[in-house]
């Protein structure tokens, strides 16, 4: 599958000024900018901004940002699943994960990160592709938000919708040992059927294998 990628953007006011976002970027372009000190979400900023770059210039690797004139406020990431993953069990080449997404608290509120989900849309390639997105409670800042942990789900839903993404059922034990968990899926216009079907044995993995053993497969 060839992975094509075209660049867009768009520019949101907000109370602390202009923000452009944009992308899918290359790494080249990336390092032109500064990466806040703030982004530690996932891993101490420098670090996480290395690991950008390194999706950035994978295949398939997209990243959107939201940024200031020359500093990175936020951004969302799309690449294949990891091996270790269950979603790579069938080595789908049509599925991607919306590994992280993440924004500097001065822009909280201000639909910067509904924003990276909309430009990240305006690809008319993504409806190529069966993305993801593996909601975990703990990986929710509930200490900043200061939000339930119902109330940040709620929140979290209607940003995802803002992408096309929205919840659907699943039986990865990680998401169902909590059920704030969830797994967001968007398929693209342009998946075939084949592929849809695939998905769904991948979201019930552990259904099709327990029929395997049944029927001594």
């Amino acid at each position: 599958m060839k992975h094509v990628k075209t660049y867009h953007s768009d520019l949101r006011h907000t109370l602390e000024g202009p923000v452009v976002i944009e992308g899918p970027l290359s790494s080249v372009t990336m390092n032109k900018y500064h990466f806040h000190e703030q982004l530690i979400a996932f891993r101490p900023a420098p670090k996480q901004f290395e690991a950008l770059l390194s999706i950035a210039d994978l295949t398939e690797g997209r990243i959107i940002i939201a940024r200031t004139k020359d500093t990175i406020v936020g951004y969302v990431t799309y690449l294949h699943p990891d091996p270790m993953e269950r979603w790579s069990t069938f080595n789908m080449d049509n599925l991607m994960e919306l590994g992280a997404i993440e924004v500097i608290p001065a822009y909280r509120g201000a639909k910067i990160a509904s924003g990276l989900l909309e430009v990240s849309m305006m690809d008319d390639y993504m409806e190529n592709y069966i993305i993801i997105s593996t909601e975990y409670y703990w990986h929710w800042d509930l200490d900043g938000t200061r939000l339930s942990v119902w109330d940040y789900r709620k929140v979290m839903e209607k940003m995802m919708a803002a992408g096309g993404l929205l919840p659907a059922p699943t039986d990865d034990p990680e998401i169902i040992s909590h059920p704030a968990n969830c797994l967001m899926v968007r398929i693209g216009n342009n998946v075939p059927e084949s592929s849809i079907k695939q998905f769904d044995k991948l979201r019930f993995l552990q259904r099709q294998q327990y029929r395997n053993m049944r029927e001594g497969l």
